[in-house]
């Protein structure tokens, strides 16, 4: 399954998208070793682009040809993560131009590791775009 667009750094990271309708995503994620903290586990900073692709995810599988970018994130760190990692995303609320999502990373243990709260705005796609140029551009709001 793919996110309906092509995400290069989803890819760099290698995420794979199992659910992704109805309001709800879940991404599958297993950290290479240079995606690791010196501690052996993954690192914050993959944890929460994870997260990040999660809930955006989520917001776009009701309108899947829409573009969107993250507006704010909140991320809730709750145990070391390693290994196979699933995360599971659910669109709370929308509004014509904002999306409010919430999502958790588990472990293979079934045992939360990360959560996080996030806010997207909805952005209408350009069908071609020059590779220096933004492919995103904000919907009117009237």
């Amino acid at each position: 399954m793919d996110f309906g667009v092509v995400v290069p750094f989803n890819q760099h990271m290698g995420f794979e998208l199992a659910v992704f309708d109805g309001g709800f995503s879940e991404l599958h994620y297993t950290a290479r070793p240079e995606h690791l903290n010196s501690f052996g586990v993954v690192h914050g900073g993959a944890l929460m682009t994870l997260l990040d692709a999660t809930l955006a995810a989520a917001a776009r599988s009701v309108q899947k040809e829409t573009g969107m970018v993250t507006i704010e994130m909140k991320t809730s760190f709750m145990r070391p993560a390693h290994g196979a990692l699933v995360a599971k995303g659910h669109l709370i609320h929308r509004t014509a131009t904002l999306g409010f999502t919430e999502a958790t990373v588990y472990d293979a243990q079934g045992r939360a590791c990360a959560h996080a709260t996030g806010t997207f705005k909805f952005v209408r796609r350009l069908a071609t775009v020059p590779k220096t140029a933004s492919a995103l551009q904000p919907i009117p709001t009237d």
